[in-house]
């Protein structure tokens, strides 16, 4: 079996369930891992013991041992890594969202696609949760082709991050970015076409108005409302609220076509389920049909060694397992650059467009796809 040796970039919150889940994939090791916050190295190297760290990203691309690579810095940090492990050595890499955050490095996205000689992986997990997966491979029959879609996030508040990046738009790209270009980019697979155009409110109501750093408010939106029109008429909706944590699902997706409806309810992580109110929900599809009328209701369980492993509902495994056989030459990537790229140009419409109070048009904005 091809040797999969990981050198890890960033071992945060999200790159411990990377960790995690990189341990129950055949075949599958850390070598390297660079990580500059004391306290996440050394949660980090109780995941993974035989992992030697090192002082820097060069450290980990040179080391002869790996054989790819996986982004978990900070957002901003992204692109700027991508350029310089190009420089280095060419290998695989599996990259978290957002790809980029700042509109004027699209240009230099374009070069970076065009020459880099290795697969790239945007990490766009949502695809992979198994009531999610289960909608998209059902979606065009139960519903006789889709033209309206509906996604519904109802979530806890951004978590507290190394250093508290993620407070402000310049470090994360803006909420819209941030947060939710795993769902344009579930929007851009379901519909099977690009955006055309975007509008867009949102802003802070709630959350984080009481905090300071270095005497800076934060100005990380908690709520939005997003309407995406596509190329084949498919009109797609995203509802943001992180103040409602009190949800018992956290994600409702709905697809509803000329024969029906197909929609599924995804619930959050199940370490903050509350104990006293028994198990955690569990995943489902619901199938409403026009004609004969009648909803049928489908459980999707995650399997437990899953859950246990992250917060995405078993979702980052399944991505890692589609990452191996893309490194050792079974499959592409699929999600590409330029799947990463169009979910973070909807992510910057809807920022633009609630901003301004105007619709976007994507045909002619300048952090567009090329």
């Amino acid at each position: 079996m091809h040797p999969l040796t990981f050198g890890i970039i960033g071992c945060g919150m999200m790159g411990q369930e990377h960790l995690r889940n990189i341990a129950l994939i055949e075949g599958a090791s850390v070598a390297a891992i660079f990580e500059p916050d004391a306290g996440m190295r050394a949660i980090a190297a109780t995941l993974c013991p035989g992992a030697v760290f090192v002082d820097s990203l060069a450290e980990v691309v040179r080391h002869p041992a790996v054989t790819c690579l996986l982004i978990v810095s900070p957002n901003f940090m992204h692109f700027g890594q991508l350029e310089e492990i190009a420089a280095i050595r060419a290998l695989p890499i599996l990259c978290e969202k957002p790809l980029f955050t700042d509109p004027a490095d699209a240009p230099r996205l374009a070069a970076l696609r065009a020459a880099y000689p290795a697969p790239i992986w945007v990490a766009m997990e949502y695809r992979y949760m198994p009531p999610v997966a289960h909608l998209i491979q059902n979606a065009q029959a139960a519903t006789g082709g889709i033209k309206m879609l509906t996604i519904r996030e109802h979530r806890f508040p951004f978590l507290e991050k190394v250093g508290d990046w993620n407070r402000f738009n310049r470090n994360s790209g803006g909420t819209l970015v941030e947060k939710c270009c795993h769902f344009f980019d579930l929007m851009r697979l379901i519909a099977g076409c690009d955006p055309v155009r975007v509008m867009a409110s949102g802003g802070q109501a709630a959350n984080h108005l009481d905090e300071r750093y270095q005497g800076e408010v934060p100005d990380i939106w908690d709520n939005a409302y997003v309407i995406v029109d596509f190329e084949n008429g498919l009109r797609a909706m995203l509802e943001l609220c992180m103040f409602a944590e009190g949800a018992r699902y956290q994600e409702e997706i709905s697809a509803i076509g000329p024969l029906g409806k197909i929609e599924c309810l995804v619930p959050g992580p199940g370490r903050f389920w509350p104990a006293h109110l028994g198990p955690a929900p569990v995943p489902k599809v619901i199938l409403s049909p026009r004609d004969p009328k009648g909803p049928r209701e489908l459980d999707v369980p995650v399997d437990p060694a899953l859950l246990a492993a992250g917060d995405h509902n078993g979702s980052t495994f399944y991505q890692h397992q589609g990452f191996a056989r893309t490194v050792r030459g079974l499959q592409s990537p699929d999600v590409t650059l330029l799947d990463g790229w169009w979910a973070v140009a909807m992510g910057m419409a809807a920022q633009q467009s609630a901003a301004t109070g105007q619709a976007v048009d994507l045909k002619t904005a300048p952090y567009r796809p090329v």
